[in-house]
């Protein structure tokens, strides 16, 4: 049906404006007089039913083309009451004037639909149709009442379609995931959407310091505060960046302060929103910390190449130590026992000769202890099975003239096979129970035993064991000891705690043995007290 004119049927004015439109559209369908008020007639008949028993009544006047040679013009009523159950007498009248009356009524609502023929269907075509509805758009009222109304009806369709558009954008604001907040120009939160309450879970009412910083990270409310200010006294807009509270911590949020402009042009309010840019940052900081990690490596590269040149000049050092350096030595000690061939004891004394031998013989030996030292490294070397048994036998054969002079008791339990350098643990071992038998003023007594320990073990004796699986083997002595106020220095170099006419050496032996177990991934440690002796701790990976 191509609509004409719809009437809201209230009170007995739109009973007139009913019969009066529904002749106009009939004459000006080409009916002749009769018909025109026989259609007219009737829809009044109704439509004076639904005035007076109806709810929500609404008249529709239009033009169905059923085919090009057969149109009709037709009235619909529409309404949420039974109306033809109200008042029968007058849909019986009009079904008996009009041509055609249908009439139904379902779920709380009726319609009524009259029809009529139009005697010259040809000459109603689509243009005509239109000239009627504009007619009607057009047509001027029939009385102050009528124009009261069209006016009321068109403020009301307004109405409607500015809450459907509100609506809208309320239902668009809550849902989209962006926090959402309009202030004045007097910090007056007008209004939020949900997103922004359901984030905050607090009210939100003063865009003030004292509100903004429930939420806003420490660091970020003076700017932020400032920013605000300022955009209202330029009437600007202002985009920066801040932290809002979620739980126990702060996320990144883009704020954006938007002046809304009224109609004649002023600002009074600030459109304010929020959008999460966490995973931005977080991503930038990622990049950042990446970049600065590659520095870091460069630095690292750089580092390394300087070692490794040094270490490779250590080497030429070593070279020169054991022969440039070595070589002179030699000669001297050899001239200076020629040149004291035919000297008295006292012409030896005299001219300090045996002074100046032991001091070359001591740095001969301080040579070879730093070359050893250096020598000390595996980067080049497989760690291959080694026998604990065989070394220590071996070291004691090394050691059985010092053992014999001493009278030395050496108790000594089975040793496991561990991965490593033979000659570096033979070295080890040969370190460690020489200053037991030499750091002893009375019979030396070393014990040596292994044990395995694991994650769980527990060791009194040595708090800074470490924590995994390794063979233990203690050396045990009698010996002098040493004060624990000693402890941080007993492995550096050139270390020594006695003076050199009490005991011999110059300080690099420990130093050596830690190198060697850190060079097994090991671990060597120590108990000691004066006079009580002391024990070492030496950890080797199973």
């Amino acid at each position: 049906m191509k609509e004409i004119v719809k009437i809201n049927l209230d009170n007995e004015m739109d009973l007139i404006l009913a019969h009066k439109r529904s002749m106009k559209i009939a004459e000006m369908c080409g009916m002749p007089s009769s018909a025109q008020t026989r259609f007219s007639t009737a829809v009044s008949e109704v439509a004076r039913c639904s005035i007076a028993n109806g709810k929500n009544s609404l008249l529709t006047l239009g033009i169905n083309i059923i085919k090009t040679t057969h149109k009709e013009i037709v009235a619909i009523i529409n309404d949420t009451v039974d109306l033809k159950k109200c008042n029968p007498e007058a849909f019986k009248y009009a079904a008996k004037i009009s041509e055609n009356l249908e009439y139904s009524y379902a779920n709380d609502y009726s319609i009524t639909q009259l029809s009529q023929k139009v005697p010259t269907p040809g000459l109603l075509s689509e243009a005509k149709i239109k000239t009627l509805a504009d007619y009607f758009k057009y047509e001027p009222p029939l009385s102050p009442y009528d124009e009261i109304r069209k006016k009321n009806i068109e403020l009301i369709a307004l109405s409607e379609k500015l809450t459907e558009s509100e609506n809208r954008y309320r239902h668009l604001s809550n849902t989209i995931p962006v926090l959402i907040c309009i202030v004045n120009d007097r910090n007056q939160v007008l209004l939020t959407n949900d997103s922004l309450r359901d984030y905050l879970q607090a009210p939100f009412n003063v865009f003030d310091k004292k509100e903004i910083k429930s939420f806003i990270h420490p660091d970020d409310v003076d700017d932020l505060i400032e920013r605000w200010n300022k955009t209202k006294k330029n009437k600007s807009q202002y985009v920066g960046e801040t932290r809002i509270k979620k739980d126990d911590a702060y996320i990144w949020h883009l704020i954006s302060i938007i002046p809304n402009k009224a109609e004649d042009g002023t600002f009074n309010s600030w459109l304010v929103y929020f959008v999460d840019i966490h995973g931005q940052k977080t991503v930038e900081e990622a990049l950042k910390n990446n970049s600065e990690l590659k520095v870091i490596q460069r630095e690292l590269e750089n580092a390394n190449s300087k070692l490794v040149f040094k270490n490779r000049e250590l080497q030429q050092f070593a070279y020169i130590a054991s022969h440039d350096l070595q070589e002179p030595l030699r000669k001297i000690r050899i001239m200076l026992s020629r040149a004291g061939e035919g000297l008295t004891e006292e012409q030896r004394n005299k001219y300090y000769f045996d002074k100046i031998t032991n001091a070359a013989g001591r740095m001969s030996d301080l040579i070879t202890d730093v070359l050893n030292y250096s020598r000390v490294d595996n980067n080049l070397q497989v760690l291959t099975k080694v026998d604990l048994n065989e070394i220590i036998h071996e070291t004691l054969n090394d050691l059985s003239l010092v053992i014999e002079e001493k009278d030395a008791i050496i108790n000594l339990s089975k040793l496991p096979e561990v991965a490593g350098l033979s000659t570096q643990l033979r070295q080890l071992f040969f370190n460690l129970i020489n200053n037991a038998l030499k750091f002893n003023s009375g019979q030396p007594t070393v014990t040596i035993t292994a044990s395995f320990i694991t994650a769980e073990s527990v060791e009194d004796t040595d708090k800074f064991m470490p924590k995994g699986n390794y063979h233990l083997i203690k050396i045990a002595d009698n010996g002098i000891g040493m004060d624990s106020q000693y402890s941080g220095r007993i492995f550096d170099m050139f270390q020594r705690l006695h003076d050199r006419d009490q005991y011999g050496g110059n300080g690099i032996g420990l130093a050596l043995c830690k190198r060697i177990i850190e060079n097994h991934n090991g671990a060597l440690n120590f108990t000691s007290q004066p006079g009580e002796g002391t024990t070492f701790y030496i950890y080797l990976p199973r």
